[in-house]
């Protein structure tokens, strides 16, 4: 949706709440925005935009891992997969969780289920996200003001806890309610037709990461997809506007101040321009920026930028396109990313609808970025692009599903679930010796929970794997 001059006033007092936001576990002695008193509609904007802005603050972590960026400075930490400290990305995923843990309770006792079941949707997006790279949380203690050194869940059992919320909040966005949601809503405007759809889409992506976990059930995620999105028009995004520019579009501002950032993967480039497959994808252009020359060069991972020390001698992030305009949305799930979720779950089960499904997130991705239509299908005539059901592979899946999924932190859940086998994805120059020549598996628990939390945070390494990343 596109956010009006009423909502501008609405985001207001969103940004109070994020501002002063309490911090459950993190200050158990101090409550400094009193959420109890809070209104639910304040806590619904916080919790759609700032849901949207973690997207963005994990996606910005794993871009690097995944190859769609690079850093133009050698040996970068981000690059070269060393452990760093995610500090905020931490914080953030636990304040708005916290926010929206009083949002659950405060309109349920309100008899307002839609806020209820929006709030526990919510609530599963931000832990599932949480436990997609950290592994192990803090959950059932966190959030109840008794202490400060929550003991931690095991990653699968917060898993159970995801999937409770997402029936539960389908179930309570079908109940009858005291308030309906509205233009405090950022991601689809009070829309409760197109929360149930995100809910359902949301239940397949967490399912379809237990694919070689016991339990697995395919059946399962394709009756969710039956009951999620239909097109790109039901998307789950938060549109940003001249007050608060969409984060990608301002890495690409600050680049082409010299402050660098968003250069891109050279991985990424080749996969599109014709070298890593032959055929030429239209998106390219449409996605990052050429060079001064008109052409397109990415940056190898961990090298930086070697003999082409000049600004705009590489492709970067550019403004003023799809995802880096300043009004760009935040994708938080799309219809493209759910037919390749489809494509995975029917490929053993229907082969046909795996297919068709794998086109039509091709499609659906197309079209969303605007490509020509004789362009889109120039694109799919290619027989290396539509390859016929008997010579399509789950590869064909995965690489299309990369591509669509551009800067966007499912893709890292996807990468190591397919051990990286991306063609051509090399691992970084510089690599981090401790990692054994191996691609990183998670990331390490943040410095201030270790010092606030210690003796209950888990040992690990970056080789440690989630518990869905199976050997």
């Amino acid at each position: 949706m596109r956010i009006s001059n009423n909502l501008k006033r609405l985001f207001g007092m969103g940004l109070v709440l994020i501002l002063s936001a309490c911090d459950s576990y993190l200050d158990v002695n101090e409550n400094p925005n009193n959420p109890e008193d809070a209104p639910i509609s304040g806590l619904m904007i916080n919790g759609t935009y700032e849901s949207a802005y973690n997207v963005y603050r994990i996606g910005d972590i794993a871009a690097n891992y995944v190859q769609y960026l690079a850093s133009p400075n050698q040996a970068s930490a981000s690059d070269t997969m060393e452990p760093i400290s995610n500090n905020t990305a931490w914080f953030r995923l636990y304040n708005v969780m916290t926010d929206l843990v009083v949002l659950v309770e405060k309109a349920e006792e309100q008899g307002a289920t839609h806020y209820q079941g929006a709030a526990q949707v919510l609530i599963a997006l931000n832990l599932g996200m949480g436990v997609d790279i950290f592994g192990d949380m803090p959950f059932s203690e966190s959030f109840n003001f008794e202490t400060v050194t929550p003991a931690y869940d095991s990653d699968s059992s917060l898993y159970d806890i995801i999937m409770i919320n997402l029936d539960q909040g389908i179930a309570n966005l079908q109940t009858s309610t005291t308030a309906s949601l509205g233009s405090d809503d950022f991601i689809y405007g009070g829309d409760v037709d197109k929360w149930l759809a995100f809910a359902n889409f949301l239940k397949a992506r967490f399912m379809i990461h237990l694919k070689d976990v016991d339990g697995y059930n395919a059946s399962e995620i394709l009756s969710s997809i039956d009951n999620a999105f239909t097109s790109n028009d039901d998307n789950a995004k938060v549109d940003f506007f001249e007050q608060s520019i969409n984060p990608w579009s301002q890495v690409a501002r600050n680049n082409a101040n010299l402050v660098l950032g968003g250069w891109i993967s050279e991985q990424f480039i080749e996969a599109l321009d014709g070298t890593s497959y032959s055929t030429v994808d239209p998106r390219l252009p449409l996605m990052v920026g050429a060079t001064d020359d008109g052409e397109y060069i990415g940056t190898v991972n961990g090298a930086g930028r070697g003999d082409a020390p000049e600004q705009g001698a590489r492709s970067t992030l550019v403004e003023g396109q799809y995802y880096t305009s300043p009004g760009s949305p935040v994708l938080i799930g799309t219809f493209s990313e759910m037919k390749f979720i489809e494509a995975e779950a029917a490929f053993d089960v229907n082969k046909s609808r795996s297919y068709q499904a794998y086109l039509d997130g091709i499609v659906a991705h197309m079209e969303m970025l605007e490509v020509p239509q004789e362009e889109i299908d120039a694109y799919l005539a290619s027989t290396e692009v539509s390859m016929g059901e008997g010579a399509f592979t789950i590869d064909d899946i995965f690489k299309e599903k990369w591509i669509a999924l551009f800067l966007h932190p499912e893709t890292w859940n996807d990468a190591r679930r397919y051990d990286y086998q991306y063609k051509n994805m090399t691992l970084p120059a510089n690599l981090n010796p401790n990692l054994n020549g191996e691609y990183i598996r998670r990331l390490p628990y943040p410095d201030s929970e270790t010092s606030r939390n210690g003796n209950n945070v888990p040992s690990v390494t970056l080789l440690d794997r989630i518990f869905w990343d199976t050997e």
